[in-house]
C-alpha cells in the first residue's frame, strides 16, 4: 500500500478534496460554464487550504502528446499554477477519464500525479485516498479488459502515432458516449452491492483509516464503515457540484453554491 508523507494541519486551515469535474463534457459551453464555476471554488477553497486533492475525472478525455495537450481548459490550468506558485499543494490522482496524464501537470504546474489509491496521516487521522475506479468486487471488464490496454505502453504509444485531429475527437466521444450510457446508474444507490465501501470494510479489517475518500461514483455519499471509520465520495461537478472538506477533526461533504 503506498503511503504519503504526514501532513500537518496548522490551526484554521482546512484540506478540500474534489473529483469528478469531466471538463469537455457534454458539450463545449457547458463545460466552460462548469470550469468557470470550478474556478470560483478554488479560490474560495485557497482561503484557507492547507492543500487540494483533485481525485480524478477532472477532465472527460486527456492525452498528453509529447508535445501538445488537449485544447481548453485555460481557464483551470492557470488557476492552479497561481495556487502552487503561490505555495499551496496541489494533489492530482488519475481517473479513468483522465488516466493517460503523465508530466506535463508536474512540469508546467508543480502538480504531483498519482495513480493509485494511498494513504496518508493528515493532521491527527489517517485518510486512504484515490479515484475508486477498478476497486472492489465485480467490474470485471474493466479491471481485466479496458484497463490493462489503456494502460499499456504499447497501447498509448500506437494512439501517440494518430493524428490529434483524428484520436482527440475520436477519443471525446467514445468518452461522451460512456457517461451517457451510465447516467441511470450514477444516479442510484446500490445498498449493500455498492463495489467501494466493500473494498473499504475489506482494507478496515487489515488496517484501521479512520476515513476513506474516493471519486468515480458520480453519487455525493456518506457511509460507515464498521464502527470509527467512514467512506465518502465527493459525488461529480455536473449535477452536485459536491467536494470534501476537512478541518482536523471531522470530514464532511458541501455542495459549492457560488
Amino acid at each position: 500500500m503506498k503511503t504519503l508523507p504526514d501532513l500537518a494541519l496548522p490551526p484554521g486551515r482546512k484540506v478540500y478534496f474534489a473529483s469528478d469535474f469531466h471538463l469537455g463534457a457534454p458539450s463545449r459551453e457547458a463545460s466552460r460554464e462548469r470550469e468557470r464555476r470550478i474556478v470560483r471554488w478554488l479560490d474560495a477553497a485557497a482561503r484557507d487550504a492547507a492543500a487540494i486533492y483533485l481525485l480524478g475525472d477532472i477532465f472527460d478525455f486527456w492525452f498528453e502528446y509529447r508535445h501538445a495537450i488537449p485544447k481548453g481548459f485555460a481557464r483551470l490550468q492557470g488557476k492552479l499554477a497561481e495556487l502552487t506558485d503561490g505555495g499551496l499543494p496541489v494533489i492530482f490522482f488519475t481517473g479513468n477519464h483522465d488516466l493517460w496524464m503523465f508530466d506535463y501537470f508536474t512540469e508546467e504546474l508543480g502538480i504531483p500525479i498519482l495513480r493509485e489509491p494511498v494513504t496518508q496521516r493528515i493532521g491527527p487521522q489517517l485518510f486512504h485516498i484515490g479515484h475508486g475506479d477498478g476497486l472492489g468486487p465485480g467490474d470485471h471488464a474493466y479491471k481485466h479488459v479496458l484497463k490493462p490496454v489503456f494502460e499499456s505502453g504499447l497501447a498509448q504509444w500506437l494512439f501517440a502515432r494518430l493524428h490529434p485531429n483524428f484520436s482527440i475527437g475520436l477519443a471525446n466521444r467514445w468518452s461522451r458516449h460512456s457517461r451517457l450510457q451510465n447516467g441511470a446508474a450514477d444516479a442510484r444507490y446500490f445498498g449493500d452491492d455498492e463495489w467501494l465501501p466493500q473494498y473499504c470494510r475489506a482494507l478496515e479489517a487489515q488496517q484501521h483509516h479512520d476515513y476513506y475518500i474516493f471519486g468515480h461514483r458520480h453519487l455525493p455519499l456518506d457511509l460507515p464503515i464498521g464502527e470509527r471509520s467512514r467512506y465518502l465520495n465527493l459525488g461529480e461537478w455536473v449535477n452536485y457540484c459536491t467536494y470534501g472538506v476537512y478541518d482536523g477533526n471531522e470530514l464532511a461533504l458541501a455542495e459549492f453554491k457560488g
